[in-house]
């Protein structure tokens, strides 16, 4: 027999891939995309989490050594089995993969709630300086390895390759995490408007409570909207969208309060009350089982953000200092 939904998690019908979808065809994504490669000379890819491989196929700026490479699946066979080994790590957050030849690439985890459900992954970059002696063990790899090449045009690729010292490598993944913040805030957005089809009336119940999420909300409230009895709305709501009538007014609130929370100056109890709760305790309870973590801790975790908050801080007096909490 098969256990409980748990709480706050979509109908099993949704697929993280149709939310990857949508933000990889949003304005958003595409503009940070072309950007990202214009500036960094590193291509770019949006991939979805039970996707396990790192190569932006088919993007603009790949590396021609390491296109060199992957004519030869033996080539790239060890370095995927490495990637897929270490898919468990990158859960966690950035990870970079370092292949034989000493190109670097990295990807950078999308979050929705608790969940990973994609990766942004740069292209192949070199951190060390190409030489001599690092060219001649590629070569004597990839002889070993069974593999026939053009010694001069692999030299010429090789010593063309970029070069990107690692401080300004890091720089550009701080980049990007910031980027996978804002992009796990679209994503949430998505999660909440996107479902199965719906009918009219549930398209109004929804625009209802979006429009009055900071007030009292009941389900005899909503269910008139819809022109609905409370127990048939239950139903069509659950079946349009995932998520019980519940859960749906709580992640509105949440994702609302997750915008306001990039502010410092407001106290997370405005927050709490701002978007419709009406305890701090129930705030926190909600947004810790939605989001994984509790308000000050994602307010902490979200990029470039901590620092400014320090200086807040410091400047604050000790009486004023909740202001930033």
């Amino acid at each position: 027999m098969k256990g409980p939904t748990p709480a706050w998690e979509p109908a099993k019908e949704w697929r993280d891939d149709r939310i990857v979808e949508q933000l990889e065809q949003s304005a958003l994504y595409q503009d940070y995309e072309r950007a990202f490669g214009g500036a960094t000379g590193l291509p770019l890819s949006l991939a979805s989490a039970g996707d396990g491989r790192f190569a932006c196929r088919g993007k603009q700026h790949r590396n021609p050594f390491r296109e060199l490479l992957a004519r030869h699946h033996q080539t790239c066979a060890t370095c995927l089995r490495s990637q897929q080994e270490t898919a468990g790590d990158v859960l966690a957050g950035t990870h970079t993969f370092m292949c034989f030849a000493g190109l670097c690439e990295s990807s950078v985890a999308i979050r929705c709630g608790e969940k990973t459900i994609a990766f942004l992954r740069t292209g192949e970059v070199a951190t060390l300086k190409p030489s001599r002696p690092r060219f001649e063990r590629i070569a004597r790899h990839l002889k070993e390895s069974g593999v026939d090449f053009d010694e001069e045009e692999l030299s010429q690729a090789y010593f063309a390759t970029p070069v990107m010292g690692p401080a300004k490598y890091r720089s550009i993944l701080d980049l990007l995490e910031i980027f996978a913040g804002h992009l796990s805030l679209v994503a949430g957005r998505i999660l909440l408007c996107n479902g199965n089809p719906e009918t009219p009336n549930i398209t109004c119940a929804r625009q209802f409570i979006h429009e009055h999420q900071g007030e009292p909300l009941e389900l005899k409230q909503v269910a008139g909207q819809a022109r609905m009895s409370s127990c048939y709305f239950c139903k069509k709501f659950k079946e349009s969208t995932g998520f019980t009538f519940t859960e749906y007014v709580a992640r509105t609130r949440v994702e609302t309060a997750k915008n306001l929370l990039l502010n410092p100056q407001v106290r997370i109890s405005e927050v709490a009350f701002e978007v419709g709760f009406q305890s701090i305790t129930h705030f926190n309870r909600t947004f810790k089982e939605i989001t994984g973590q509790c308000p000050s801790k994602y307010r902490e975790a979200l990029p470039g953000l901590l620092a400014g908050v320090k200086d807040v801080r410091s400047s604050t007096k000790t009486g004023e200092q909740s202001a930033v909490i």
